[in-house]
C-alpha cells in the first residue's frame, strides 16, 4: 500500500506542477492580431508564435486573403537567439548558449516579455450591426500616434537570459498595395539584464557570436487539410521552400534576400486522385465538412491552395557601428526536417544540445535548396513536378533565417527588418481556373484562357509567385522610403448596419480629413460572410446615410449598382473611403489610381436582413417552414455556418414568442421588440440545447401597446423531424 501512496503521491504532484506550468505560461504570454489589411496574422509578446499556442489547433496564422476562412498557412515559428562564450550571473560557462521561443516550446524561464502595446496612427472605428459591436479579430488598442509611419504597430520588448534585450515591432499598411505583408523589425540591445526586474546581472559582458535564428513551418492552406490526403499536408508533409539572393542559382533576376513556400506535390494523393498543384477541391471528404473547412457544396473544383507565403530581408545592420545593410545576410539560409530531433525539447541548460542547435543549424550557413532537392531542375520540375517534397521524413520541411554572428559590447545594438508577407491568384481566377480542370477531369495540359494569357492550371498558379515577389519589392520600396509612402483615406470613423422593414439601413461617420475624399464605396454580399461581394452604391463625400432597399431604389434608380435585398437571405457590408487620383509613386505605389481604405476596418462580421412591416393581425402569423427538416432545400433559412433556423412571419411588431414542448413544457422565450413582423428561432432552448423531433407549441403574445390587438394571443403548432 505504501507503493501505491507513493505513486499516487508521485502522479498528484506531477499534475499539480503541470497546472502550475500551464498557468504561468498563460500568465506571462499574450497574442495580439494585426489585421488592417489583407493579411492577418497574431503576435506573442515574447518573440515568437509557436506550435498549437495561441490557437488549439496545429494551422493556424498568416492568413490571406483575410476575409475568407481557413486560410491559415501557418504550422509553427521559432525565435532563437544564441552566443558563444557565455557566462552567466552564477558564474557558470556555456561554450553555446541558445535561448528559444519554438517551434514547440514556450520560451517561458529563457525570455521574459517586458512590454507589448498596440498603437494606431487613428483610433479604430466602430462597427455596429442591429446594436451589437461586430468584429473577428479585436484590435486591443492601446494608443493612437497620429505620426506612425505604419497605419497600425505592435511594439514588443523581452529580456533573455543571454542579457540582450530583444525588442520587436511589427507594422501593418492598409492601403490596398502594401496591405498583404507585415514588416517586422527586431533590435537586439547588450544590457546585461536577464529577466524582469532593474538588477542588471550582467553588467560588463561582452557577447560574442549572438545570431538570431528564425524558423518557419509553413503549411498552405487550412482549406485543403483533409482534401489533399487526410492530414499531413496540414503540417506541410508537402511544403516546398525556396529562395532568392542566397547566390547559388547563376542567372536568377530577383535583387532581393528572401524564402518562400507554397503547396507542393503530394505523390500519395496525385497518383491515385489528380495533380494537387494549387490545391483543386473536388468531392469534399466528410472530415473537411466536419471540421468546418469546407462545405458539402464545395464541389466545383476550386483552387484552395494557391497562396505564395515568405520572408524578405529588408535590412541587417552590418555592425553596431556600422548600420547599413549587409548583403550578406542572412549568413544562413536553410531548410530543416520540421520534426528533426532539435525542434522539440529545446532548453537553455542543455549544452550539448545547444552546441548541436548552434552549429548545425544556427550557423549553417547557405545551404543547398530545398526545392531543387526535390526537384533538380527548378521552375520546370515545379510545373510538373513528380518529386516528393518530403524527402523521406514525415513532417515535412521549414525554412530557416540566421543573422550573425555579431558581437555587442555593454549597450550595443543591431537592428534585423524583415517582411512576412502572402499573394496568389485572386479568389475569382482561382475558383475559374479549378473549376475548368474538374470539369477536364484533371487535365494537367488543359489550355485556360484568362483575358488575353493563355497557360496551364499549374502555370496558372505560379503567376502567385511572380504576385509574392512584386510584394517583396513592394515592401523593400517601402522600407527605402522611409515608410513614407501614399496613404489612403482614412476609414469612416464608424459604420452602423441596421435590419429594417424597408431596406437595411447603412449610416456611417467620417472624421478624418475631407480634402483627401472624393467618396465612399458600399460592397454587400448574400448569405456567407466570405462570398462574393459587390459594389451597391457609390456615396459623396458629404453622405452619410443610404437605406438598401425597394424604397430607395424606386425613388433613385440609377444610384444603386444591384438588386435590392430579399427577404430572409443574411446580408454582409463593408464600406471604404476613396481618395483622389494618386501620384505618388513611393512604395512602387501605382500612379494614376485611386487609393482606399481597408474593408477590415469597416467590415460587418454578423448577419443582417431584410426586416417585414410588423404583421397587421395576428391571425396571419406563420411558421416557416412547418414542419422543419434539415435535409429540404432551406438555404435561404439557413445562416451561414448551417446551424438551424425556423422563421415566425407576419407578427406583431412587439411581441413575446414562447416555445413549448407537446406536454407543455416552456423551453424557450424570446422577447421581439424590434417593431418588425419577422423573428427568428434556431431551435435551441434556454439552455442552448438543440431540440429533438417532435411537436411544439409557439405562444405568441401581443406587446405593442399601440396595436390594437395589444395582449391578445396566437397559437401555433410546430413539427420538427430531425
Amino acid at each position: 500500500m505504501l507503493i501505491n501512496k507513493q505513486i499516487v503521491t508521485r502522479s498528484v504532484l506531477t499534475l499539480l506542477f503541470s497546472f502550475v506550468t500551464l498557468y504561468a505560461v498563460q500568465a506571462q504570454t499574450e497574442y495580439r492580431w494585426m489585421a488592417v489589411g489583407s493579411f492577418h496574422n497574431f503576435y506573442s509578446n515574447i518573440g515568437s508564435e509557436i506550435e498549437v499556442g495561441f490557437i488549439n489547433t496545429q494551422q493556424a496564422g498568416w492568413q490571406w486573403p483575410g476575409i475568407y476562412q481557413n486560410q491559415d498557412a501557418q504550422a509553427a515559428k521559432a525565435m532563437w537567439l544564441g552566443a558563444t562564450n557565455v557566462t552567466d550571473e552564477n558564474g557558470e560557462t556555456y561554450a553555446y548558449r541558445v535561448v528559444h521561443v519554438g517551434p514547440r516550446v514556450t520560451g517561458i524561464g529563457e525570455v521574459t516579455p517586458l512590454e507589448m502595446k498596440t498603437v494606431s496612427r487613428f483610433a479604430p472605428p466602430s462597427v455596429f450591426v442591429d446594436g451589437v459591436e461586430s468584429f473577428a479579430k479585436n484590435p486591443q488598442n492601446d494608443e493612437v500616434d497620429p505620426t506612425l509611419p505604419a497605419d497600425r504597430m505592435i511594439h514588443t520588448r523581452m529580456n533573455t537570459l543571454l542579457g540582450i534585450e530583444i525588442e520587436r515591432n511589427i507594422m501593418a499598411f492598409s492601403q490596398q498595395y502594401h496591405d498583404n505583408y507585415h514588416i517586422i523589425e527586431y533590435v537586439l540591445t547588450n544590457t546585461g539584464n536577464t529577466d524582469a526586474d532593474d538588477e542588471i546581472e550582467l553588467p560588463n559582458q561582452t557577447v560574442e557570436g549572438v545570431v538570431l535564428y528564425m524558423q518557419n513551418r509553413m503549411a498552405p492552406v487550412k482549406t485543403t487539410r483533409y482534401e489533399i490526403g487526410s492530414n499531413p499536408t496540414g503540417w506541410g508533409i508537402n511544403t516546398m521552400n525556396d529562395r532568392r539572393g542566397d547566390g547559388l542559382i547563376p542567372g536568377e533576376t530577383e535583387d532581393f534576400r528572401a524564402t518562400y513556400a507554397w503547396h507542393g506535390y503530394y505523390p500519395s494523393f496525385a497518383a491515385q486522385n489528380y495533380d494537387n498543384i494549387g490545391g483543386p477541391i473536388f468531392n469534399p471528404s466528410s472530415t473537411s465538412i466536419n471540421s468546418g473547412y469546407v462545405t458539402a457544396d464545395d464541389t466545383t473544383g476550386r483552387l484552395g491552395a494557391y497562396h505564395f507565403v515568405g520572408s524578405v530581408i529588408l535590412h541587417a545592420d552590418t555592425s553596431p557601428s556600422d548600420n547599413t545593410d549587409d548583403p550578406g545576410q542572412p549568413f544562413t539560409m536553410d531548410e530543416l526536417d520540421s520534426d528533426g530531433p532539435l525542434t522539440s525539447n529545446n532548453d537553455a541548460f542543455n549544452l550539448s544540445k545547444m552546441e548541436q542547435e548552434y552549429v548545425t543549424l544556427m550557423t549553417a550557413g547557405r545551404t543547398a535548396r530545398h526545392a531543387y532537392k526535390v526537384e533538380p531542375s527548378g521552375d520546370p520540375g515545379f510545373l510538373d513536378p513528380s518529386g516528393d517534397p518530403s524527402l523521406g521524413s514525415g513532417g515535412g520541411y521549414s525554412y530557416a533565417q540566421g543573422f550573425g554572428p555579431y558581437t555587442l559590447a555593454p549597450g550595443e545594438s543591431v537592428r534585423i527588418v524583415v517582411a512576412e508577407a502572402a499573394a496568389g491568384l485572386s479568389r475569382e481566377n482561382a475558383n475559374y481556373i479549378g473549376r475548368l480542370f474538374k470539369e477536364s477531369d484533371g487535365d494537367d495540359d488543359l489550355a485556360i484562357t484568362i483575358g488575353s494569357e493563355t497557360k496551364n492550371k499549374n502555370e496558372w498558379v505560379f503567376t502567385g509567385r511572380d504576385s509574392l515577389f512584386q510584394t517583396f519589392e513592394r515592401a523593400i520600396a517601402n522600407f527605402n522610403a522611409n515608410y513614407a509612402i501614399p496613404t489612403s483615406p482614412e476609414p469612416p470613423s464608424s459604420f452602423t448596419v441596421t435590419s429594417a422593414g424597408d431596406g437595411i439601413d447603412l449610416d456611417w461617420e467620417y472624421t478624418g480629413d475631407q480634402s483627401s475624399l472624393s467618396g465612399f464605396e458600399i460592397y454587400r454580399a448574400a448569405s456567407r460572410l466570405d462570398s462574393t461581394y459587390r459594389l451597391v452604391y457609390v456615396a459623396d463625400p458629404s453622405e452619410r446615410y443610404v437605406s438598401d432597399g425597394d424604397v430607395s431604389r424606386n425613388e433613385n434608380p440609377s444610384d444603386f449598382f444591384v438588386d435590392a435585398p430579399v427577404r430572409g437571405r443574411d446580408y454582409y457590408y463593408y464600406i471604404v473611403a476613396v481618395g483622389n487620383t494618386n501620384n505618388d509613386n513611393a512604395g512602387n505605389t501605382p500612379t494614376g489610381t485611386t487609393l482606399k481604405s481597408s474593408r477590415y476596418y469597416t467590415q460587418s462580421y454578423d448577419p443582417a436582413t431584410l426586416l417585414r412591416q410588423a404583421g397587421e393581425a395576428m391571425s396571419e402569423i406563420r411558421v416557416v417552414p412547418n414542419p422543419y427538416r434539415p435535409d429540404i432545400d432551406n438555404r435561404l433559412l439557413l445562416d451561414q455556418t448551417g446551424r438551424d433556423r425556423l422563421a415566425f412571419y407576419e407578427i406583431p411588431g412587439m411581441c413575446t414568442i414562447q416555445i413549448y414542448t407537446e406536454v407543455g413544457e416552456l423551453i424557450r422565450t424570446i422577447e421581439h421588440t424590434n417593431g418588425s413582423g419577422d423573428e427568428t428561432w434556431d431551435l435551441r432552448t434556454e439552455a442552448r440545447q438543440r431540440v429533438v423531433s417532435g411537436v411544439y407549441i409557439a405562444r405568441f403574445v401581443n406587446t405593442d401597446p399601440n396595436d390594437e390587438e395589444y395582449g391578445q394571443v396566437a397559437i401555433r403548432k410546430i413539427v420538427i423531424i430531425l
